[in-house]
């Protein structure tokens, strides 16, 4: 009776550390199982893959990414931003909330930070899907709006680069605290 309590106090104590562990490998299972397999029909051997990788675009970077690709390739980049990256979105915003939330306790505010970057990474996938769909139906690139998706990308990269910051500074504070005892005056 004594070991059953034990287990379930701690696994009600370590409650966030396992959903941050679990949602970890989800992410790694959906960028191996499903992410890596639905971007090989728009990948290219040489050059860029995806214009959300980049920390920022311009319209030649843009017009060039859609001209090395064939109607098919555009089509199934089209697919990959309306079905597979929003959900990826979905995926490291649970894991890195979920560290967040492990790392600081009861600061869920920390949490805001992924969803920021999940939602400007929603409005860039739209945007390059307008893109995508005026190239595909009259050739053209508004340099407007590739201005606008570059500049949310650049937002949604320095949001992702806080999140990376906030981690690290949580991991830093827990090994900290993990190895300097406290003094018992």
């Amino acid at each position: 009776m004594v070991l059953r309590s034990f287990t379930i106090y701690n696994l009600k104590k370590h409650n966030s550390l396992y959903l941050a562990l679990v949602s970890t490998l989800l992410m790694v299972l959906y960028l191996s199982l499903f992410l890596s397999d639905y971007s090989k029909c728009f990948s290219l051997e040489v050059g860029l893959n995806s214009l959300g990788l980049t920390f920022y675009y311009n319209l030649q970077i843009v017009k060039d990414f859609f001209e090395l690709r064939t109607l098919e390739q555009l089509i199934c980049y089209q697919e990959f931003l309306q079905i597979w990256d929003p959900i990826f979105a979905i995926v490291y915003t649970i894991m890195y909330s979920s560290w967040l939330i492990y790392f600081f306790k009861d600061k869920y505010y920390f949490s805001i930070v992924p969803i920021f970057v999940m939602i400007c990474d929603w409005i860039e996938n739209y945007i390059e899907l307008m893109m995508l769909e005026n190239f595909i139906n009259s050739d053209i690139l508004s340099p407007m709006l590739v201005s606008f998706g570059s500049g949310i990308n650049t937002l949604r990269w320095l949001a992702f680069c806080i999140t990376y910051l906030l981690i690290i500074i949580g991991l830093v504070r827990s090994i900290k605290l993990y190895y300097v005892k406290p003094s018992l005056n």
